[in-house]
């Protein structure tokens, strides 16, 4: 056993999930394991994230230059253009992969040659705080582990789900329209295997406990080579159960806790995010008791939701969301985000916001150039699960007689909320950058997806940056401006307070405050296209409704909010109080 270490807790879920001899044979694995791990050991102890922290979410190739491999210009790229403005990179899955965009990782422990090597990545590291994925609910077909099944190989012949017969599974929950099954050809006949998400992607099966101890073996790995976050994906269907919805089941959270009692030993200053694209009450769930799952949860309800507050003129459904979200303790909170390397999901959206109005959503992406993605029902039935199209687009008509700065205005504003909600902001690299829909990719590639994965050329990308009227530059500066402003006002603590602040549909409101409630901003952004006004409910900023506000973004704004506060259309007024 390692020293010094308290392995009761990681003991007590073994057990849960094993029973006494699969927990007992596992804990020595595991033991084996962390002794390996301590001399590789970076970083010291808990390091609480604070307002100063926000993530760029990028491909390793996102950026590419002749004769340089991808990690190399990113590096260089970032450094010039990144560096003191955000503190970390969720870079995405970088190792060797068969398909979908690195998400069916073929070797969990290199990185793939076509984009550089593990020095790059930890080179990355020494000025940003890095998330790496954990991509543990399947493997790839093409990997040695498959091919070792495949081939009949005894370690590897209980790493994956077969199904023998016809059982029940008609109760389970599908995040697409695939087969759920898929036959192949092994050493001993033809078996039905459990492939979740393609027929490339096949299941890994945690009713094993070697295939834990492997995949701990990988984490720790990765805590090796610096990462500052892991991000759990498609954590939701880790453990499969015929005859349940096999999403959410008991032993997927006694994973993530055994993860996360693994992380509290080896490495207290990093955090573990759960990427759970559900119906919001299930996403939350993930937080545990607030101390023993996740850190962070990605917040899958917001960029559907602020979607809808703009393209309708209307903060309702949001506000009256935001004043229910509550966390269970001070040291966990939500990682928020609008867009990412995936879609929109609409299935968070569900119960927040009505079907009429997700089909608005719909209706509004196919109309601005998007596509939509969907998956099967347990009925037989299909629903929209995800838009594909760029956030920019989503928010504007690609083709409608308005103004660029109306357009870049509107996009600022939607990030606005997003950077001001309780949480660690997260920027997509296509958001931060100003891209549009690549529907050329989409049509190529036959993936939906693919319209918002476009790689960019260096010197264009520069050359672009650095002509201060092109719509990069300028979306660049705005949303930057938002981070650094953001950055310099404790009251933005990502374990801090929110209120919804009550000032008419057309103004999303917030009054936000550290931990300690000794420093304090109110956050208004409009959701309309026209001039207006508004005022905000007494009650709930009396101790200070006479205290002079002096606006971050306007600094000749100052009044107390005793009186109507005036809007330009999607503008955006974080306030801060001065002397009374």
């Amino acid at each position: 056993m390692a020293k010094n270490l308290d392995w009761t807790p990681i003991q007590r879920l073994l057990e849960d999930l094993y029973g006494q001899e699969g927990a007992d044979r596992a804990l020595s694995n595991l033991a084996g394991l962390f002794n390996k791990y301590v001399g590789r050991r970076r970083g010291g102890g808990d390091q609480p994230l604070t307002e100063k922290d926000a993530i760029l979410i990028t491909y390793g190739d996102q950026v590419q230059n002749v004769g340089q491999s991808p990690l190399e210009v990113l590096d260089s790229f970032f450094n010039r253009w990144l560096r003191g403005k955000v503190s970390g990179i969720h870079l995405l899955p970088f190792f060797p992969y068969s398909s979908d965009d690195g998400f069916s990782v073929i070797d969990y422990r290199e990185v793939d040659p076509v984009l550089g090597s593990w020095d790059d990545i930890e080179r990355l590291g020494e000025h940003f705080k890095l998330m790496f994925d954990l991509v543990l609910n399947h493997v790839s077909a093409e990997s040695a582990w498959f091919r070792g099944y495949l081939q009949g190989e005894p370690r590897y012949q209980d790493y994956f789900i077969e199904i023998h017969g016809h059982p029940d599974l008609s109760a389970v929950v599908r995040p697409r329209t695939l087969p759920l099954l898929t036959e192949f050809t092994t050493a001993s006949g033809m078996k039905q295997l459990w492939t979740t998400f393609s027929s490339d992607q096949v299941d890994l099966n945690y009713q094993d406990p070697a295939v834990l101890v492997e995949i701990v073996d990988i984490l720790l790995d990765y805590l090796a080579h610096g990462a500052g976050f892991i991000r759990l994906d498609a954590i939701a269907y880790l453990w499969k159960q015929p005859g349940t919805s096999c999403i959410h089941l008991p032993q997927t959270h006694a994973v993530v806790q055994l993860l996360r009692a693994i992380l509290e030993a080896a490495a207290p200053h990093v955090k573990l995010i759960t990427e759970t694209n559900v119906p919001h009450a299930e996403n939350i769930a993930y937080f545990g008791n607030g101390q023993n799952e996740a850190h962070l949860v990605y917040n899958f309800a917001l960029p559907p939701l602020v979607l809808h507050t703009f393209l309708t003129g209307s903060s309702r459904a949001l506000s009256r969301w935001a004043s229910d979200l509550e966390l269970p303790s001070k040291q966990i909170s939500f990682f928020n985000f609008l867009a990412s390397h995936d879609g929109i999901g609409v299935t968070p959206a569900r119960g927040l916001i009505s079907t009429a109005e997700i089909e608005n959503l719909v209706d509004k992406a196919i109309a601005h150039g998007g596509l939509v993605s969907y998956r099967d029902n347990p009925d037989g039935s299909q629903s929209p699960y995800e838009l594909n199209i760029n956030y920019f687009d989503a928010l504007s008509d690609p083709r409608a007689p308005e103004l660029a700065q109306t357009q870049i205005d509107r996009f600022i504003a939607a990030h606005a909320i997003m950077t001001a909600l309780v949480g660690l902001p997260g920027i997509y690299f296509h958001s931060l950058f100003g891209s549009r829909n690549w529907i050329e990719g989409a049509r190529k590639s036959g993936a939906n997806r693919a319209i918002n994965r476009q790689k960019l050329e260096l010197a264009e990308l520069d050359r672009e940056l650095n002509n201060q009227y092109s719509l990069r530059a300028r979306v660049f500066s705005g949303l930057i401006d938002l981070i650094q402003k953001r950055s310099s006002q404790p009251a933005f603590d990502p374990y801090g307070s929110q209120q919804v602040l009550q000032c008419g549909e057309e103004v999303f409101g917030l009054l936000r405050a550290d931990r300690g409630e000794k420093r304090f901003i109110v956050c208004l952004h409009s959701v309309v296209a026209e001039p207006i006004q508004t005022t905000i409910d007494p009650m709930r900023i009396s101790p200070f409704r006479r205290s002079e506000w002096i606006d971050l973004f306007d600094r000749s704004f100052k009044r107390d909010l005793s009186q109507p506060v005036y809007f330009a259309p999607y503008q955006v007024r974080w306030l801060t109080p001065g002397v009374k």
